[in-house]
């Protein structure tokens, strides 16, 4: 999750970095970044280290999208009140490698992965989908494939269209509620 006010800095290239209070371990090379209520870029993480707050510096704080380490202390103040200069933080470095404001119509799923596009609807839409959906949407967060999923819950690949099928329900439940937003056409 990154604050609302984060997301063109991210989009655009200038925010390459993340610092969090403590010491935190990112479960996964890669992932979706939420911001403003929506999911807006699926980044890879390149690295990860750990310094004392006292230890930033201004070059830490321009990965962060920020002009020196004095405005980034203020803006990790306000988040973590409290937060001391001997306490540690983390700084997670990454590249955006898909944008998420705008997808293209003429992509399957608009160019996410069956294992995003889960991941998403399984975010934003619990209260609407049935128990049924939510298995095999769970399912493809951990396969990322259409046919292991329909395999794996339906004993056969032949049943790869009812996945199908809860996919784009997902996709157009997530359209219609703004969640996603598909790229303008050019008239």
């Amino acid at each position: 999750m990154i604050k609302g006010k984060y997301i063109e800095d991210l989009l655009s290239g200038k925010k390459k970095a993340t610092i969090r209070k403590g010491i935190v371990i990112p479960k996964y090379k890669e992932m979706i970044v939420h911001g403003g209520g929506r999911p807006v870029a699926k980044i890879r993480i390149n690295r990860v280290y750990y310094k004392k707050l006292k230890d930033l510096s201004d070059s830490d704080a321009i990965k962060d999208g920020f002009r020196n380490k004095s405005e980034l202390l203020k803006a990790l103040e306000t988040v973590y009140p409290g937060i001391k200069p001997d306490d540690w933080v983390t700084i997670i470095e990454f590249d955006v490698v898909q944008r998420l404001d705008n997808m293209s119509v003429e992509e399957p799923y608009m160019g996410l992965s069956p294992g995003d596009l889960a991941r998403i609807a399984l975010r934003y839409l619990q209260d609407e989908l049935t128990d049924k959906d939510k298995k095999i949407l769970l399912d493809l967060t951990r396969t990322n494939s259409i046919r292991a999923t329909a395999q794996r819950l339906f004993g056969t690949i032949e049943k790869r269209y009812i996945v199908r099928k809860t996919l784009k329900k997902a996709l157009h439940k997530l359209l219609e509620k703004g969640i996603i937003s598909r790229q303008k056409r050019l008239e």
